[in-house]
């Protein structure tokens, strides 16, 4: 997008932080295909957890293997890919419900039999070969090889070690196709993904996404946050499923809130201990903090121009 001049626009860079969230990972799809068709902006970093694992994983390689218009292209056969196979999956909404653009499968016959099985019989009991339709979209779209000798975008997708309670952050050189899928292994519906002899569910429950990967190991100040669950709601939920679709989202979103009121707190003191000094004449060193930007599912794609400051997004 050239000036009227006709010299290029400066570019920034920018993290990305994309969080998990099933199907409605779509969403931060739209974003990063708007941040990437955006040329006043570079991606210097990327973390995913769950489905923003897969998203970050995608993007990376698209960027690895030939920039920003190859990155879109693998996103779009991801995301096209994932919906042919969920076509004939007996996870459908019923006949009746089909054109609610909410998608809704309270009434999907399967899905409620599946939902009251979960409760009582394990995955290793209910899908004993461990079958994950989405191991077989990830190895067709990315090959995993060419993405841990990355060198021009920095990669990381999350999970929860099973035994410790401990967050795993795998960097983009250890990147497989395991690592993505322990990012988004649901415990009540795939077995644990075993990783050099450890085992690994969803990353959602320790870090979601975790932010400080893209603190310590990326030049760029600057996050994009891509969030999937809503903070805040309009309505108390009262009926069974609004109630555990809450419990989800704030058990999701706990471990984020608590990384960002720390950000907030260092940054605060950092701050603070600058002003100090620049007040006693000595000489002070300005620190790198992190300034973030959200998008959330319930807003539109905005980019952000080069040169201008992010929203601040504390809670």
């Amino acid at each position: 997008m050239p000036t009227r001049q006709g010299r290029k626009p400066a570019t920034k860079k920018i993290n990305i932080a994309l969080q998990g969230g099933g199907s409605h990972g779509a969403f931060a799809w739209g974003v990063l295909d708007r941040l990437l068709e955006d040329d006043r902006l570079t991606i210097d970093g990327i973390v995913g957890t769950s489905a923003g694992a897969m998203n970050a994983a995608v993007t990376a390689y698209g960027l690895a293997t030939g920039g920003p218009q190859v990155a879109k292209t693998k996103l779009r056969e991801f995301w096209t890919s994932v919906s042919a196979a969920a076509r004939y999956s007996p996870l459908q909404p019923f006949f009746m419900q089909q054109t609610d653009s909410r998608g809704s499968l309270q009434s999907s016959p399967a899905y409620l039999a599946i939902d009251m099985m979960s409760r009582y019989l394990s995955p290793y009991q209910l899908n004993p070969l461990n079958q994950n339709p989405l191991r077989d979209v990830l190895a067709k779209i990315v090959d995993f090889d060419v993405l841990r000798k990355a060198r021009n975008v920095r990669m990381f997708t999350s999970a929860t070690n099973v035994r410790s309670g401990r967050i795993k952050v795998f960097s983009c050189s250890e990147a497989t196709v395991d690592t993505v899928l322990a990012s988004a292994c649901l415990p009540l519906m795939f077995q644990a993904v075993e990783i050099d002899g450890e085992h690994y569910w969803d990353g959602g429950y320790m870090g979601n996404p975790p932010i400080y990967p893209l603190i310590y190991h990326c030049d760029s100040r600057d996050v994009v946050l891509v969030m999937i669950n809503p903070i805040v709601i309009d309505d108390v939920p009262t009926d069974a499923r609004a109630i555990v679709d809450r419990i989800n989202t704030l058990s999701f979103n706990s471990s984020l809130m608590r990384e960002m009121r720390a950000i907030n707190f260092v940054s605060k003191l950092i701050d603070a201990a600058s002003t100090m000094l620049a007040a006693q004449g000595e000489c002070c060193c300005t620190a790198s903090t992190p300034r973030m930007r959200c998008e959330s599912s319930t807003s539109r794609a905005r980019s952000t121009r080069p040169g201008t400051s992010s929203r601040s997004c504390t809670s």
